[in-house]
């Protein structure tokens, strides 16, 4: 199970020979999607070492996970299987459960759809899934993709494992001190506050459904503006799931398997691992001292190998005690849950430093601020290593980079976490974005920010070449009148604009009489349009004019945000020599 600040138990030296060897023999094809040469799979010799996940923010909170590798050969005989090939059904680690495979894949439309340039495949939901649960405990799912029993982590009291406090309340977990990795991908549920998706549409976020949890999967790897087809990106986005390579290896040894070859298998018939990252053999690792077994194994919170979990006669202690006893060994280097962390030491959080006027950017645009906030004790001092996480709310469709409207960040050395950039969408006006400390109920720090409209300084009129408009009273113009806007000399695309028939070139109030537009649903006159929007070309057209009996010369002025202003002079005359053509106002701010 997956990642977070804090250590977990990894597997041994030998497990880690077998998963390269494994990854080895599998890497004769690559993984859906691929363009280079090593996607879907990890060397051996110089591999790097694991890569923190840079939002500071991982998925499971390095719970354990299991450590079962598929099979060396190829579920699929076939000299060149396609991806998702069905295969014999002899070959029962090909086989994944109906609806939880039906939930891979439709997390992979959905992201194919919402984040193309990632390249989410849905083997590497189902890798994940397997070294997670099992496949949900090898389909032990509902109808809907609810868990038919709780999916849960060991507690994450610092014993252990990284040591993370109850965030939720125990809503998700039933743990009201500590977290634990919660469903089918075993999110904690600091994560799943943010990270959380309705995949089946429901109208509800919940981790133990495996809809919901592949979704969120899902955007959880894809996050960052990553492209999975390149193995760089896949790695990184594995590794921020669990921060080990053992956890890499194997993962991708099951991506390779899946991508060979699979076949659906009924709900609860799955071939369910047998063996965890947590299994009661001694562990080491090449940066690590040796760590002894997990001091949760056969204890409340934890779960056996078959991803059960385990009796709890009675609640856990903090450090691991039961019954007031004396609490279990910590294997060394292992935080003291009594000892005050980072976060238990802020008392505040400042604004380091943003300004209200760097926070502002047109439509569709990146904003050029920088969303920064300190962490600090009641003295004043600066905290480092403290989770801060970053919510837009608001009528808005602005995001953080790669299109999330939550992003979680540690701070720095002085305390300052800072926001990743701010993307503007098309919706106009004012959002919130406001810092919280993960893990804590203290006042956050409220940012405000605007979208402003695109501008256009330039109308241009380009009405058919010049070729006058026509009409007679009780008629309609021949030609629709199009413009060109430009803002700064250059294109202005998806410009919003007003055009209204006003009553002369001084008094801008809409006209009662002369020419008119029709409503598109009543056929009613209307001589007022807003919602107007140039194309990607920069041009516009309006709906078609019509006249009413009233003869004479009208004036129709369009005007944009950023000072674009033209107004077309349209005359009705019964012998039918009406003609529209551009003048400028003398109250214009803008070239026509």
């Amino acid at each position: 199970m997956a990642a977070h600040f804090g250590r977990r138990l990894r597997k041994g030296a030998a497990t880690t020979a077998v998963a390269a060897a494994a990854v080895a023999a599998l890497s004769a094809s690559q993984a859906p999607g691929a363009t280079g040469d090593d996607h879907g799979r990890q060397a051996t010799a110089g591999a790097s070492a694991p890569v923190p996940d840079p939002t500071g923010d991982d998925a499971t909170g390095n719970s354990p996970y299991y450590t079962d590798l598929p099979p060396l050969n190829s579920p699929n005989p076939s000299p060149s299987p396609s991806a998702g090939t069905p295969v014999a059904q002899g070959a029962a680690e090909a086989g994944i459960p109906a609806t939880v495979l039906d939930a891979y894949k439709k997390a992979e439309a959905e992201l194919r759809a919402s984040k193309p340039g990632c390249n989410l495949p849905w083997q590497l939901l189902a890798a994940i899934g397997k070294v997670e649960s099992g496949q949900a405990r090898g389909g032990e799912v509902d109808a809907s993709g609810t868990t038919l029993r709780p999916i849960l982590g060991p507690v994450l009291d610092g014993n252990g494992f990284a040591l993370i406090k109850d965030t939720d309340h125990g809503a998700y977990d039933g743990n009201a001190q500590y977290d634990q990795a919660v469903g089918p991908m075993q999110f904690i549920p600091s994560t799943w506050a943010w990270a959380g998706r309705d995949g089946n549409g429901d109208g509800k976020k919940d981790p133990n459904n495996i809809y919901d949890a592949a979704l969120a999967a899902g955007h959880y790897l894809c996050r960052g503006d990553r492209d999975l087809s390149q193995a760089a990106d896949l790695h990184g986005a594995i590794l921020g799931y669990n921060n080990s390579q053992d956890y890499l290896n194997t993962v991708l040894s099951w991506m390779e398997y899946y991508s060979k070859g699979t076949y659906s298998v009924p709900d609860g018939t799955g071939a369910a691992p047998g063996h965890r990252s947590d299994d009661g053999t001694p562990r080491t690792n090449p940066s690590t001292p040796a760590e002894p077994a997990n001091p949760h194994q056969g204890k409340p919170g934890s779960k056996d190998q078959g991803g059960r979990p385990s009796p709890s006669p009675t609640p856990s202690k903090p450090g691991g005690g039961q019954d007031g006893g004396d609490p279990a060994p910590r294997p060394p280097g292992t935080p003291d849950p009594t000892t005050p962390t980072p976060t238990d030491t802020v008392d505040h959080l400042e604004n380091a430093g943003t300004a209200t006027a760097e926070l502002t950017a047109t439509a569709g645009d990146a904003f050029t601020g920088t969303i920064s906030t300190r962490a600090e004790t009641k003295a004043g001092a600066a905290v480092a290593r403290v989770r801060i996480r970053f919510t837009i709310s608001g009528d808005t469709d602005a995001t953080f980079t790669g299109g999330e409207d939550v992003a979680t960040v540690a701070t720095d050395s002085k305390g300052v976490a800072k926001a990743p950039a701010l993307q503007a969408g098309e919706k106009t006006g004012d959002f919130k974005v406001t810092a919280t400390v993960v893990g804590r109920s203290l006042k956050g720090v409220d940012y405000q920010a605007t979208v402003t409209e695109r501008p256009a300084d330039t109308l241009t009129a380009t009405t058919n070449g010049g070729t006058p408009l026509t009409c007679t009273p009780g008629g309609e113009f021949a030609d629709q009148v199009q413009l060109k806007a430009t803002y700064k000399g250059a294109i202005a695309d998806k410009v919003a604009a007003t055009a209204t028939l006003i009553k002369s070139a001084t008094d801008a109030t809409e006209n009662d009489k002369g020419p008119y537009f029709k409503d598109a649903t009543t056929g009613k006159a209307v001589r007022t349009l807003t919602g107007l929007k140039t194309d990607a070309k920069g041009l516009l057209t309006l709906p078609k004019l019509y006249a009413d009996d009233t003869t004479g010369t009208f004036l129709l002025r369009v005007t944009t945000p950023g000072g674009g202003t033209l107004t077309v002079q349209l005359r009705v005359a019964a012998d039918g020599t009406a003609t529209a053509s551009p003048s400028p106002s003398p109250s214009a701010s803008a070239g026509s």
